[in-house]
């Protein structure tokens, strides 16, 4: 089914009551077992986006690899804010993508006056203004444009990566499940890249010991292997 694209309506809503800068959020890697969390916030303003500009996760590779090079030079600002699998680790991931969106935000070159954020679940907080839009990647113009850029930011980080952990797949699952990267894990155990507190280690008894058993879990990060 087509997905109308996305438009300014959440954006101007916040400019009547009040906002004058707002920035759109989305963060990619929350459901990977490798690699950070990566968010990114974009300041687009009310001009008409590139043409195809729609979630990343709608996108073939290629339509984002690109999207995200127009989009960088289209919109007024963006920055970028990563957690580390360790921080990942030591957090949880409602924290890490807390920490790696105010590490994006922090890094325009003007505080917004309010975010819109994808999703239903405010991880950001005060003393941030939030508006959530669930599926907001699909339906608004700044988020849509931060989606990109994150996923192809990330992606690139992951393949810089792949060439020092070959058997694991990177370059072409970024972190994520994949049979080679279940393969992997099952011979080789976790690296330094994995986050080593999720329930995958569960699922490989060899390697169990390795994992990270932190306090209190989020139900969302609870990813195994599948088997």
């Amino acid at each position: 089914m087509p997905v109308d694209p996305p438009t300014h309506s959440v954006e101007r809503s916040l400019r009547r009551a009040g906002a004058t800068l707002v920035a759109g959020v989305d963060e990619v890697g929350r459901g990977a077992w490798a690699g950070p969390v990566t968010v990114c916030a974009a300041v687009t303003g009310l001009r008409k986006p590139p043409a195809g500009l729609t979630d990343s996760k709608l996108l073939t590779p290629r339509r984002r690899e690109e999207l995200a090079p127009v989009l960088a030079g289209w919109v007024h600002a963006y920055a970028l804010g990563h957690a580390s699998p360790r921080e990942c680790d030591e957090l949880g991931m409602t924290a890490a993508l807390r920490l790696a969106a105010v590490r994006a935000l922090e890094g325009l070159p003007e505080r917004p006056d309010a975010v819109i954020l994808d999703g239903k679940h405010d991880y950001l907080g005060g003393p941030w203004r939030v508006r959530t839009v669930i599926k907001g990647d699909q339906s608004c113009i700044a988020v849509a444009a931060a989606s990109v850029i994150a996923k192809v930011r990330r992606d690139a980080m992951m393949a810089e990566l792949a060439p020092d952990h070959p058997e694991y797949g990177f370059a072409d699952n970024a972190g994520y499940p994949s049979p080679v990267h279940r393969e992997a894990l099952e011979r080789f155990g976790p690296t330094e890249l994995h986050r080593v507190s999720w329930a995958f280690l569960d699922d490989l008894p060899q390697w169990r010991h390795l994992k990270v058993v932190r306090e209190p879990v989020d139900a969302g990060e609870q990813l195994s292997l599948g088997f």
